[in-house]
């Protein structure tokens, strides 16, 4: 092998290596984050256009979650960069292990929101005043961690501003079936975000992030009934704003019994393997409503 061609396959090796630290960065082989965000925005979608919604704006929609989420990870990583070698279930993320520099983070932070906002040019003036917004929650969340005792409010503000941003699209204003999809997308991720949460208990104290499961200690299994009781009101008056019928009522009651089970198994004592899987459930449920709203619209 002459010297050309070594430089050449240590430099493929390099950028592969690269590749898939910026994929871990991003979270590329988890998206469950991505469909939490998305979900309720599509809710939001199908109820604005009546279940016909604009091909165009669909994807937009899918991507605009997917590059957002992808940017939230990677701005969570940095700002947690100091943190993060120091909890067991992030301590080999890119940066937390020095696979990723700082500044190669931050350009693919950068890179990424850039993505993003080359889809708002579809998008009327509203709906792109909305996006900036989006951007600093997504921007901020991260940050709270170490101010806010409850910073799962602020994820659920950054995850459900899509509901918000999808009206604006298509109607040009904001309703309040939109303001109530928002709001019921914020109790429903203080709830699974507490959840989630429980996992890294010991460990947020030891580096001091702050988080609802911290917070509301003892009572977190009351609390986090709370919020999922709340997001089944909001869910209903959704329905009634919005002039929806039975098979969105009972997609409202396959999302109740799956917040009950998850009630159920949350508290002192709760596995990291039970927390992790009763979080993932979340995404049945949002499918679940979705279907809900799209059989409403086909019967």
């Amino acid at each position: 092998m002459d010297k050309a061609e070594s430089e050449n396959r240590r430099s493929e090796s390099s950028f592969i290596y690269f590749f898939h630290s910026a994929a871990a960065l991003l979270r590329i082989e988890k998206q469950y984050g991505t469909l939490l965000v998305l979900l309720p925005a599509l809710w939001a979608l199908f109820i604005v256009s009546e279940g016909r919604p604009d091909p165009i704006l669909l994807f937009i929609i899918v991507a605009g979650a997917f590059l957002m989420r992808s940017a939230g990870c990677a701005i969570n990583d940095i700002a947690d960069r100091n943190f993060d070698p120091h909890v067991d279930r992030t301590k080999e993320r890119p940066l937390a292990s020095g696979k990723l520099t700082l500044s190669q983070a931050v350009v693919i932070f950068f890179f990424t929101v850039l993505l993003a906002a080359l889809l708002t040019f579809y998008l009327n003036s509203l709906a792109v005043i909305l996006c900036t917004f989006c951007l600093f929650f997504v921007i901020l969340y991260p940050f709270t961690k170490r101010f806010i005792s409850l910073p799962q409010l602020f994820l659920g503000i950054a995850f459900g501003w899509g509901s918000i941003i999808v009206w604006a699209a298509v109607k040009e204003t904001v309703e309040l079936t939109a303001i109530l999809i928002f709001l019921s997308t914020a109790t429903w991720a203080v709830a699974y975000d507490t959840v989630y949460a429980m996992m890294d208990i010991e460990d947020d104290l030891k580096v001091g992030v702050k988080s609802a499961a911290i917070l509301f200690g003892k009572y977190v299994k009351e609390v986090v009934a709370l919020f999922f009781a709340l997001t089944i009101l909001l869910l209903v008056f959704i329905g009634l704003a919005s002039g929806l019928g039975l098979p969105y009522y009972a997609s409202v009651v396959v999302a109740a019994l799956f917040f009950i089970w998850q009630v159920r198994v949350t508290g002192k004592g709760m596995s990291r393997e039970i927390a992790f899987s009763a979080f993932k459930s979340n995404v049945t449920v949002g499918f679940a409503v979705l279907a809900g709203i799209i059989i409403n619209y086909l019967v």
